[in-house]
């Protein structure tokens, strides 16, 4: 693996024993504050997730949901925590098959605190409560606003300009907060003590768990106390793929993950083993390939108790090869999105020198989410209800009790046996392809971590329509448009196009890498 810089960017790699990747640089310092008091990956991966929802709420919250990859005790382990539906969710409030984006009807149970917990509990090495003093104080002395926060911050403010509690805790002052900007939560301070002194029981069957129940009920919302208390995250068993003599690993629905396998798995069926990654041909196979990944997860994903299909069946050989036979080398196939093109997500990674690593997923969906703010808490509540399908023939149609098609998916590489690389591409749809791309860099065409982010990106939007940033050539701008697909070129590079990071194993240390795209850093020691 060559540690080269072949694009421009304002990283370097990071190179040491112990490592935390995300993207938000309070959030990461206190992943690796948490290795250095003794903390494995796993404490310091629940640390930093705890503490972006307090200093990155424009991206997820303690009303987020979350998926987790982590190696530890020499396997791998996958955790689903997204929560259902509420069960009283009726499909005939809802006759065009749409629910608002905005409001408690798409309002899931969140599933994020569960994924702490649960996690702690089975693999931490510290006090569950002691990963919450840094988000704590954070959130009680408050913390300087970062520049992408501060723009997401802002537009939320328009956004969620008819929520009075959402304006009272986030816009305390009648606006959002400004670049460098002091902001406190007193009631997000109170509401993570109570969930770090009850190890999250108190934000599924106590008085938060009652408050988010009542509020609800006041506003009209689906949502009930039995909803939150049934709630738990479930093991989700790893579905893979070989890429180059790895193991690349996602979960399996209800996330999108089973697209990018089933993209990366036509790679070495395209020959793009060891092919230039800026070549114009490699890079409309790995385009096409990435329709062909997403329109099975369309199809496909669902609640896991409601799956019509083997996801297992779409990786086998047979699957792979027909899929790959059916990229035309001279023609760009069309595509039809059928999900919002929304970008709002926290990625962590983190390792450690006894080689556990995690790869860490959470989001709100969109920005803050529903816009909902529960009472007194500081808790903004998601707005997964807006992946429930409207087709009612669809196995992850609008229904009570199931958990909606998810966006968010953490990675994982594995070879031999040990971790390889934890790693993720945040950025709703263009997460998929965020991965495809990113994984066809390190493992095809042997780029290191960081370099592999800092390549420009291609986005697919509906048709034929493909959105790249700058730094491509005109000449492979030109190729791309003679096969048929229509080519925007983008002002600049910004999260529209993903915001990445990865820790990936090398001899006798991990290298880090953080996307320059975000505000985030990888740090180790």
């Amino acid at each position: 693996m060559s540690l080269s810089l072949r694009y421009d960017s304002r990283r370097m790699p990071v190179l040491a024993r112990r490592v935390v990747a995300t993207g938000q640089p309070l959030a990461a310092q206190v992943g690796l504050d948490t290795l250095r008091r003794g903390g494995n990956a796993i404490d310091a991966a629940i640390a930093t997730a705890v503490t972006l929802t307090v200093v990155e709420p424009t991206a997820n919250g303690i009303g987020s949901d979350a998926f987790v990859m982590a190696w530890c005790n020499g396997d791998l382990h996958g955790l689903n925590a997204s929560g259902r539906s509420p069960k009283r969710l009726d499909r005939e409030a809802f006759p065009d098959g749409l629910i608002p984006q905005l409001g408690w009807p798409a309002v899931t149970v969140p599933g994020a605190v569960s994924a702490w917990a649960t996690m702690s509990r089975r693999f931490g090495r510290l006090a569950f409560e002691d990963l919450f003093d840094a988000a704590i104080n954070y959130a009680t002395d408050g913390f300087p606003v970062s520049p992408q926060a501060a723009s997401g911050w802002a537009r939320a403010a328009a956004r969620y300009e008819d929520f009075p509690e959402w304006q009272r805790v986030f816009a305390p002052d009648g606006r959002a907060p400004r670049v460098g900007e002091i902001f406190r939560n007193p009631d997000q301070a109170s509401t993570l003590r109570r969930i770090a002194q009850s190890m999250g029981d108190d934000f599924y069957r106590g008085e938060l768990a009652q408050r988010i129940a009542d509020t609800s009920a006041r506003d009209g919302g689906y949502l009930r106390l039995d909803d939150l208390a049934e709630h738990e995250a479930i093991d989700a068993p790893t579905l893979s793929v070989d890429v180059a003599g790895a193991d690349v690993h996602e979960l399996p629905p209800n996330g999108q993950g089973l697209a990018a396998l089933i993209a990366m798995g036509q790679l070495e069926r395209l020959d793009l083993v060891d092919a230039d990654p800026d070549d114009p041909l490699t890079l409309h196979r790995q385009i096409e390939a990435t329709k062909i990944g997403l329109e099975d997860a369309f199809r496909v994903v669902a609640d896991p108790d409601h799956l019509t299909e083997d996801p297992a069946s779409l990786l086998t050989d047979e699957a792979l090869d027909e899929r790959a036979g059916r990229v035309d080398d001279r023609q760009a196939r069309p595509i039809v999105f059928p999900w919002p093109q929304w970008s709002s997500t926290v990625y962590l990674a983190t390792a450690d020198d006894e080689g556990n690593a995690v790869s860490f997923i959470q989001s709100n969906f969109e920005g803050f989410g529903s816009g909902v703010v529960v009472d007194g808490t500081g808790i903004a509540m998601q707005n997964r209800a807006s992946g429930l399908h409207p087709d009612s023939d669809h196995p992850g149609s609008i229904k009570g009790g199931v958990r909606p098609f998810h966006t968010i998916i953490p990675g994982f590489v594995t070879r031999e046996s040990a971790a390889e690389m934890a790693f993720g591409v945040m950025g709703g749809p263009m997460q998929v392809q965020g991965h495809l791309q990113f994984i066809s860099r390190c493992l095809l065409s042997h780029q290191n971590a960081q370099e592999a982010l800092d390549a420009p990106r291609w986005r697919i939007f509906g048709d034929r329509r493909i959105e790249i940033e700058p730094g491509v050539s005109p000449a492979t701008i030109a190729d791309l448009a003679a096969r048929g697909h229509e080519i925007t070129v983008a002002g600049e590079r910004t999260v529209r196009f993903g915001g990445g990071q990865a820790i990936s194993r090398q001899e006798q240390a991990w290298l880090g890498a953080s996307d320059s795209r975000r505000d985030g850093q990888a740090v180790g020691f």
